[in-house]
């Protein structure tokens, strides 16, 4: 089992930044992938981001791709998301997920995790 645990969410204006953490217990942190999704308001759960189990290969949505940068320091056992220049399409829900697949195709599907974090709130004013 893994446990997830998201923190760093917030109300930001426009323009503004926010950095997400995810702390991962119960499982060797470094042999998870990671990913970041989130869910606006009556849409459905959209992948933002993933990173390797070494942190070496990255993927971003189109959508956040320039903006958004995910990293990972396995020594905390920690995935973080920098937000940068957030927009109000950006509000929703962000969850933290892990699988013990590969950097592979799937890496961008919901089913393809098996653990999944509480969720924290981005907000984003214009």
């Amino acid at each position: 089992q893994v446990q997830l645990v998201e923190s760093g969410g917030g109300l930001v204006q426009a323009g503004g930044s926010l950095r997400l953490s995810c702390a991962a217990s119960g499982r060797t942190f470094s042999r998870l992938r990671m990913s970041w999704f989130r869910q606006a308001p009556g849409k459905e759960r959209e992948f933002v981001a993933v990173i390797s189990r070494a942190g070496s290969n990255t993927d971003y949505a189109d959508s956040v791709k320039g903006r958004f940068t995910i990293s990972r320091d396995n020594a905390k056992n920690t995935v973080y998301l920098q937000m940068f220049t957030l927009k109000p399409e950006d509000t929703g829900v962000y969850y933290c997920a892990a699988s013990t697949g590969v950097f592979d195709g799937s890496r961008r599907f919901r089913n393809a995790y098996d653990y999944w974090g509480q969720g924290t709130q981005v907000t984003v004013s214009s």
